[in-house]
């Protein structure tokens, strides 16, 4: 795939996490106590775009002022550490740089404090000729407008002039109710709120829907008119009629930032010429993978690609992987809850087909644990198996309940256990009453009931019997 260089204007801010628990409330006020335990700190707004282009392959260029501050240079430090270029940052003196800390207990946001000034930079000029300046070193733009100051009319009008100018494609996240400075883009981002705000009707059916996005390509001359419409995906204007592309999030656990990836995706389609179409279906899918993440969130080609092959079983032989290749996919699964099970999996029935559909309604991953053809041998006789690991493990790749299938050469799974720590352990109720290997490790054991008179050993012996 083709380099896309994507250059981003907009609002910087730093996203700050202090990350807790509670269990009381305190005595001078009616308010959580909340114990620290740790604190993390992302790039967010314009940022958080940056990111998801880096996170897709992208090179990209940023163009923003900040204030001369900590926070400013904590920002710019970041920018760069993750291998975004800074073309220009301008440190204002008189402005504040943009920090939202939010308090996090048990995985629940408590408050959000935010510092920040959201007044019009001083400093347009400089923007607009470094725009200029560096326009031809990149492929596409993105205005990530966050109303803290940055894209000011003037700047909007004039950085989207210069780009329709030099025939570079330029997409804006839009905020305020006053859209008339992103005339002339080639698409905007806003959500279904924001565009009512903006047509000046609520958008509560089909019917206002489409005249919503009939009134934006109109009045702003937008090469496509776009609405993002939450957990129904997003509207395309298409031949006079507004058409949805389904949203495919069906685990959703934090949304903030899912309009950044959108923004990013669609910027980085459309930079590889991918048509609208396609940009829309990729962005949906990058929107599904960052709102399974807590907090501001990216998504790479190969989680993308990932969730596809979850939802079609196209390459479903890529879910059988190694114990490092399992961990680095598994390193950014967010609030899943993790299942683990394991066996020999040796001709396999309906009674492995229940157990493992069972298995899989404990959690959101489900990792296959399955005993190599030496650990078979030497747990059931050399009889066994019958089937070799390699075709064991592409049938149950093949399962749509199966996430992964990870091969092991141990007589127990405890190194597999102890290496991806699993949220939950699903054994056979044959274990009922006895010890189970690696439950000190998960946080919860499930026992599943065979299917009566379903197992390999039955099959084994009927097949033999009528031979004979």
């Amino acid at each position: 795939m083709r380099e896309v260089r994507v250059l981003v204007v907009g609002d910087l801010m730093l996203d700050h996490y202090i990350w807790g628990s509670c269990d009381r409330i305190s005595p001078e006020a009616p308010v959580q106590v909340v114990k620290i335990k740790n604190e993390t700190k992302r790039l967010g707004g314009a940022g958080n775009v940056v990111l998801n282009l880096l996170s897709l392959g992208t090179k990209v260029g940023v163009i923003s002022v900040v204030g001369a501050d900590e926070v400013g240079e904590e920002i710019i430090e970041i920018l760069e550490k993750f291998g975004a270029k800074v073309e220009f940052i301008k440190r204002e003196s008189s402005r504040i740089s943009s920090i939202k800390s939010r308090v996090m207990a048990t995985h629940q946001q408590v408050v959000r404090i935010d510092k920040e000034s959201a007044e019009d930079i001083d400093c347009e000029d400089e923007v607009i000729a470094k725009f200029k300046e560096n326009l031809k070193n990149y492929d596409v733009v993105l205005l990530s407008d966050y109303g803290k100051g940055v894209l000011t009319p003037r700047i909007c009008n004039e950085l989207i002039n210069l780009a329709n100018l030099a025939g570079i494609s330029v997409l804006a996240d839009p905020k305020g109710k006053n859209y008339s400075k992103y005339k002339n883009a080639t698409l905007i981002t806003p959500n279904k709120k924001e565009a009512s705000e903006a047509v000046g009707f609520a958008i509560d059916s089909d019917e206002s829907l489409e005249k919503a996005i009939k009134k934006l390509k109109d009045e702003l001359n937008l090469k496509y008119s776009v609405i993002t419409i939450s957990e129904e995906g997003i509207a395309l204007l298409k031949d006079d009629k507004a058409v949805k592309f389904p949203a495919l999030a069906k685990e959703v656990f934090d949304v903030t930032g899912a309009g950044d990836t959108v923004l990013a995706t669609l910027g980085y389609m459309l930079g590889l010429n991918d048509d609208i179409q396609k940009a829309i279906e990729t962005a949906n899918l990058a929107a599904a993978v960052v709102v399974a993440k807590v907090g501001s969130a990216t998504a790479s080609f190969e989680e993308i690609n990932e969730l596809v092959r979850r939802r079609t079983s196209v390459g479903f032989e890529n879910k059988i992987k190694s114990l490092d290749e399992l961990k680095e996919v598994l390193v950014n699964r967010g609030k899943k809850r993790l299942v683990f099970t394991n066996g020999c999996f040796d001709i396999l029935h309906k009674g492995h087909a229940k157990y493992l559909a069972k298995a899989r309604e404990f959690g959101d991953i489900l990792v296959v644990g399955l005993n190599s053809d030496r650990s078979v041998r030497e747990l059931k006789g050399e009889s066994r198996p019958i089937n070799s690991e390699d075709d064991r493990a592409f049938i149950l790749a093949a399962l749509g309940v199966v996430d992964y299938v990870v091969i092991f050469d141990e007589l127990t799974p405890i190194n597999l256990i102890s290496a991806l720590k699993p949220d939950i352990l699903v054994k056979g109720a044959d274990y009922e009453g006895k010890e189970v290997v690696g439950s000190n490790i998960v946080s919860d054991v499930r026992l599943v009931e065979f299917v009566e008179g379903k197992s390999t050993t039955n099959l084994v012996n009927r097949i033999q019997n009528a031979n004979r």
